[in-house]
């Protein structure tokens, strides 16, 4: 009798950090087993409610089960919420008939994690920033294997294969291979951009980052003046302070203000340097597609964005800067010479080579290849 077809629940939600490595794994499964049998993991409040179904998977809801970080009410209430979450997970388990489970971290991943461990179902665990968090920690104690992003992530039997990348990003690294012009003169007709100009892509993720909004928009006049092109995507609501401060100014009509991009593939294609915050998806798509950046880890939580941007900025492929130093007079010094100036293109092509150098193109395959030899070592149903 053949084999019954390679099915795997695939347990992340919550962020785009766990939803979009999920979905590029899922992605290179589909396309390596096209009768596999790939099922999601998620919350009902989680972006993968969206994100999941609008990619053609199956969601199986759990309930969301936050881990305490220190003694509360939630900590009287984890038993029996945990419970329930891990009694969900080993349904989807059992109903899908999987061979592995595949997490991703989050709230989803800690009872996938235990529910497989009690049917003996092999794990893998990717981790997607420096410092692991809770649940792939917990998962990462008996995983058949742990893909990691970054080389100095601590997880027991960790391996490095870098972060899988979501479709349109991976289509990107291609194209700008093949045909970087065009690749950017495309993608700046889309945006209302002129492909000839230096460019500036200026981000703090799908929220924004209000403190490098005002940085930036209160250097537009130095930015303007030495013929800077800006690309600003301020973070839903954000937009209306950028745009009043750089109403009137000499220039205005080169700096473009978006408040959301849902293609931001379209801004990386014509970005020469990006400034933002350095979570794990921002920091691996841009050293995967060869962008120098300047780095603005977010000034509160762990301390994982700082550690997340520390290869590729010892690589030489970005700048440092925390937070509450940001402001125009050190975009003045540090951000306008690599814009601007007779070694600004050098500098760039230098800083664009060695981001590319720590980058990591193919680790939704890397991922997938682990997943299969998870799959080979349990017996198959109907062998």
């Amino acid at each position: 009798m053949a084999d019954a077809p390679l099915s795997v629940l695939l347990a992340g939600g919550g962020t785009a950090g766990h939803v979009n490595p999920l979905l590029a794994v899922a992605d290179e499964l589909r396309r390596r087993h096209p009768e596999a049998v790939l099922t999601v993991l998620g919350t009902a409040e989680g972006l993968e409610a969206r994100l999941v179904p609008e990619h053609g998977l199956p969601l199986v809801h759990v309930p969301r089960v936050p881990l305490p970080r220190r003694p509360s009410a939630d900590l009287l209430r984890l038993p029996g919420r945990l419970r329930a979450a891990v009694a969900a997970a080993g349904r989807a388990i059992d109903e899908s008939g999987a061979d592995v489970v595949v997490g991703f971290g989050g709230y989803v991943s800690t009872p996938a994690y235990l529910a497989a461990r009690r049917r003996k179902v092999p794990v893998v665990v990717q981790e997607q920033n420096a410092r692991p968090g809770l649940a792939n920690r917990l998962g990462a104690r008996w995983a058949a294997a742990v893909a990691t992003t970054f080389a100095g992530t601590r997880l027991r039997g960790a391996q490095r294969t870098g972060l899988p990348l979501r479709a349109p990003i991976a289509d990107l690294v291609a194209r700008r291979s093949a045909d970087p012009v065009g690749a950017r003169r495309a993608a700046a007709a889309e945006l209302g951009l002129d492909p000839d100009l230096v460019t500036l892509l200026v981000t703090g993720g799908s929220s924004g980052a209000a403190s490098v909004n005002a940085a930036v928009s209160s250097a537009a006049p130095d930015l303007l003046a030495a013929g800077v092109q800006v690309l600003h995507v301020t973070g839903l609501g954000k937009d209306d302070a950028v745009r009043s401060a750089v109403a009137d100014l000499p220039g205005t009509e080169r700096y473009h203000v978006l408040d959301y991009l849902t293609r931001m593939d379209l801004a990386l294609a014509v970005a020469d340097l990006e400034l933002g915050r350095a979570g794990a998806g921002t920091v691996c798509e841009l050293a995967a597609l060869g962008i120098p950046a300047v780095y603005v880890p977010l000034p509160v939580g762990n301390g994982e964005q700082r550690l997340n941007a520390a290869d590729v900025v010892a690589a030489g492929g970005g700048l440092l800067v925390d937070d509450a130093e940001l402001d125009r007079a050190w975009i003045a010094a540090h951000v306008l010479p690599l814009l601007a100036g007779d070694d600004a293109a050098a500098d760039r092509a230098r800083m664009a080579a060695a981001a590319a150098s720590v980058g990591v193109t193919d680790a939704a395959g890397a991922v997938a290849d682990l997943v299969e030899r998870a799959a080979a070592g349990r017996p198959r149903a109907g062998s």
